[in-house]
């Protein structure tokens, strides 16, 4: 499953190729009033800047699949909240990992139906799990899935492998039934999804508009407060934003600028955002399989030449705040080693000691005054971003003015973050502004910066790791995290794992990233907030069923 911020970026590289603009709410449905079900119940409005266009395609294998797919219609055993660090049994009411850590046993919650009436049991998990290896690989410590009952399914792994019980417990669940009669699952676009979820049914799809309603045999009807979910295109931030600040939208989690006066000061007592830096971080990485980049001097030098405060409130808006030489988001304070993040020097801004390593690292200046490769030929590279990211693309912008005091000269690169992420892909690339795995530990994002496993060649497609840096040392400490079975042993492996990424920075943290949620109560609440965070305000991650079960309507007076 890709992280949110890399759906978000892939979903702007399609939606910026589309020129098809926004529609007005009245005109999503010619004829009717797209905000309502047929006998006039209001549905909860929900944009999507990066798709300008849907394809009623709810396979939730699919890497194109419709929003919603995997956060109203399929569900998974559990739900882990990065908010406050909370597991809530979903389709699951418990699990047992085996004493060595080979295995998990999850039982299995009784009365659950899908959305045609027929029963969920284990054996749709253990389909589920053997078809999700067919279509989209992954989980290659996972050996066998047992049905062991209709309410007891086994895991057992070729390994032992901590992080099993989240990666695990976050997969969808699909129909047996359904799905084993079905020739090709990845390219089955599931026009017509029989899920668990709270809002199965399709009630109506057009290409810039649709709805879900009612899953008619939902296992927690008292919680389907509101009657359904209608989600809207549009072709870019700008048009989301002016839907969502004229009122018509009712959640939204795309970046919305100034969002206090652009936004909220229009109706304060109901329209409210909350912003917390808990996704992953944002990181600018250098391509380390070139020059000057291979060098550790290099990377931390230019990291010194950051100004991380002008980043943030500049380019973020004051929405988030500088990162540390752990390079650990917000989200992951309780795994942070305050030993490493307080001796902090190569993420703090020091203009005189980013030259001072330039020029003993063999860097000089020219008589311009720019700078050199150890050849003669010129320090100069790009960076790239996509261009329909104006946060991340002003962050760029404030970067390359901040080389300009080492004697660097760079050049801002905004395509279309297709291309953008092409270049990421292949290794062509020379730096860019890049998202990180976020997951409930910081296994994954130690894996995906500095894992020899996650390093592959230039030429070879890459998932992760676009800078494409290895250390051997980095596999042996996530081996040993993997492998443990109680905390201690699993904290002291990230405590070595954050003291290696201070000495080799293999990306330059710039921010945690923010978690975008905005939310309008005139219409419906129950919103997740800062003083009440069970579960995020995205629209796009697994929390999203917990509000979906939470929301209630206005009644009006």
């Amino acid at each position: 499953m890709m992280t949110r911020s890399l759906m978000s970026r892939r979903g702007r590289a399609l939606g910026a190729l589309a020129l098809v603009g926004a529609l007005a709410l009245t005109g999503c449905a010619a004829g009717t009033d797209a905000t309502a079900t047929a006998d006039g119940t209001q549905l909860l409005q929900i944009p999507r800047e990066d798709m300008a266009t849907f394809t009623r395609n709810f396979n939730p294998f699919s890497p194109n699949a419709a929003p919603m797919t995997q956060q109203a219609i399929y569900e998974p055993l559990l739900v882990f909240n990065p908010n406050d660090g909370t597991t809530t049994p979903w389709l699951a009411t418990g699990w047992t990992a085996a004493p060595d850590g080979t295995g998990l046993t999850f039982t299995l919650r009784d009365g659950v139906q899908w959305s045609d009436g027929e029963p969920f049991t284990a054996a749709d998990v253990a389909f589920t799990f053997g078809l999700q290896k067919d279509v989209a690989g992954g989980y290659e410590y996972l050996d066998t899935v047992t049905a062991d009952d209709d309410r007891t399914v086994t895991f057992s792994f070729t390994r032992p492998f901590a992080p099993a019980l989240y990666e695990l417990g976050r997969q969808v669940i699909v129909p047996q039934h359904v799905w084993e009669g079905i020739d090709d699952a990845a390219l089955e676009t599931n026009e017509t999804p029989v899920g668990t979820g709270p809002y199965t049914e399709v009630a109506s799809f057009q290409s810039q508009a649709y709805s879900l309603t009612k899953n008619p045999h939902y296992w927690q009807p008292d919680k389907q407060k509101i009657e359904g979910v209608q989600m809207l295109a549009f072709a870019g931030n700008d048009p989301a934003n002016l839907a969502t600040t004229n009122g018509e939208t009712d959640w939204a989690d795309q970046f919305i600028p100034d969002i206090e006066n652009a936004f909220v000061a229009d109706d304060p007592e109901n329209r409210h955002f909350w912003f917390p830096a808990t996704d992953g971080v944002i990181n600018w990485q250098l391509n380390t399989t070139k020059p000057p980049f291979d060098d550790v001097r290099v990377r931390k030098a230019l990291s010194m030449a950051v100004d991380r405060e002008s980043v943030t409130e500049v380019a973020m808006q004051g929405y988030t705040h500088p990162a540390d030489c752990t390079g650990l988001s917000d989200g992951y304070d309780a795994w942070r080693d305050d030993a490493v993040a307080g001796g902090c020097d190569w993420t703090e801004r020091d203009v005189d000691g980013a030259n001072a390593i330039l020029d003993e690292a063999g860097y000089a200046r020219g008589a311009d005054g720019t700078r050199t490769m150890p050849d003669g030929s010129p320090l100069s590279f790009d960076i790239s971003v996509g261009a329909t990211s104006s946060d991340w693309l002003s962050a760029a912008n404030i970067i390359d003015q901040n080389l300009d005091d080492v004697g660097i000269d760079a050049t801002v690169n905004a395509p279309d973050w297709s291309a953008v992420v092409a270049g990421y892909e292949d290794g062509s690339f020379d730096t860019g502004i890049v998202w990180s795995n976020m997951e409930p530990t910081p296994y994954q994002f130690y894996r995906g910066v500095m894992s020899t496993e996650t390093a592959v060649p230039v030429g070879e497609p890459a998932t992760q790791n676009y800078h494409r840096f290895g250390l051997p040392e980095a596999d042996a400490l996530l081996a040993t995290f993997a492998a443990a079975t109680d905390e201690e042993s699993q904290h002291r492996a990230i405590d070595q794992l954050q003291v290696l990424f201070d000495e080799n920075a293999p990306v330059v943290p710039l921010f945690p990233g923010p978690r975008w949620g905005a939310y309008n109560t005139t219409r419906f609440t129950g919103f997740p907030t800062e003083e009440n965070p069970y579960a995020t305000l995205s629209t796009r991650s697994a929390t999203t069923v917990l509000v979906l079960t939470t929301l209630e309507p206005v009644v009006a007076p």
